[in-house]
């Protein structure tokens, strides 16, 4: 049985100086997908000058981060001492757990010859017990993300969060998690099932198609029940489509967030803000980190 669509909706601009952004979760429907209470879709871009400033420096506090580069490179820092410069189809993942600083910079690949950017950020909920631990840190390469093609030439998937058949990435899971890019040819189809309970998402970053016989936009943000049942992705443009299916197991505890915060109580985000203004998150040493790519 197919699975039935709950809602489906766009998402709000929100802008980075000259990256375009649409903030896609939350919105005014769901704030939260399983573990997943934040994506923002860096839209593709054909960038004409490079960005030295990043994100800015800001805090962290009971989620982890994770950056997917389609297009270009991302250069990551945080108070921990880690640093990696990221390139097109890679992954930044960052444990904020108990507080940490980070900067991005989103650029160019300086490997090829495109100045295509495009990416999205995603905020993953810890539980409670973790988001007490220390800091961690995970850069993963395109070539070193688990990759299959479909059957006849239809497309490949790749596995950014949780496993799908023997591919298993090495995002660690503190839940039942999943993030699948789907990259479908024109007239090509893909099915998948999901169990009970499962909380899953569909969203359409470029190309409008057809999920489960309903037609959606690009752009699209697309939630489903929570039965057991498929999914499936078909894709009628001339062009290939790209799908991100995300979700997992509904998240057991109270959810308070409030800036770069996401606790379980508004004690706990009351406690993020003073430990971070007393300076417990550290401090970022951008000259010592980006020495090390030399």
């Amino acid at each position: 049985m197919k699975k039935k669509s709950s809602f489906s909706t766009q998402g709000q601009r929100a802008d980075i100086g000259d990256m375009k952004i649409y903030r896609i979760l939350a919105n005014r429907y769901a704030d939260a997908v399983g573990p997943f209470v934040f994506l923002d879709h860096i839209v593709p871009a054909i960038q004409t000058k490079i960005n030295k400033e990043g994100t800015g420096a800001h805090p962290h506090r009971g989620i982890a981060t994770l950056t997917y580069i389609l297009n270009g490179e991302d250069e990551h820092f945080d108070s921990a001492g880690n640093y990696a410069m990221v390139h097109s189809g890679g992954v930044q993942w960052m444990k904020a757990g108990n507080g940490i600083i980070h900067d991005e910079t989103l650029n160019y690949d300086s490997q090829t010859d495109s100045k295509l950017i495009h990416a999205f950020q995603f905020w993953i909920n810890l539980p409670e017990k973790v988001k007490a631990e220390k800091p961690e840190y995970l850069a993963i390469e395109g070539n070193e993300v688990p990759f299959k093609n479909l059957p006849d030439g239809k497309g490949w998937i790749k596995v950014i969060v949780g496993a799908y058949d023997v591919l298993k990435s090495a995002i660690p899971n503190y839940s039942k998690q999943f993030l699948f890019h789907i990259h479908l040819e024109p007239g090509a189809n893909f099915a998948i099932e999901f169990a009970d309970e499962t909380e899953v998402a569909a969203y359409l970053p470029v190309s409008p198609a057809i999920i489960n016989d309903e037609k959606f936009d690009a752009g699209e943000f697309i939630e489903y029940d929570r039965n057991a049942g498929t999914i499936e992705l078909s894709n009628e443009n001339q062009d290939a489509c790209d799908f991100l299916l995300f979700g997992g197991e509904p998240y057991q505890e109270p959810i308070f967030a409030e800036g770069p915060f996401v606790m379980n109580s508004k004690l706990d985000i009351a406690n993020a803000y003073r430990d971070f203004y007393n300076g417990e998150y550290g401090e970022i040493d951008y000259e010592k980190q980006r020495a090390k790519k030399y």
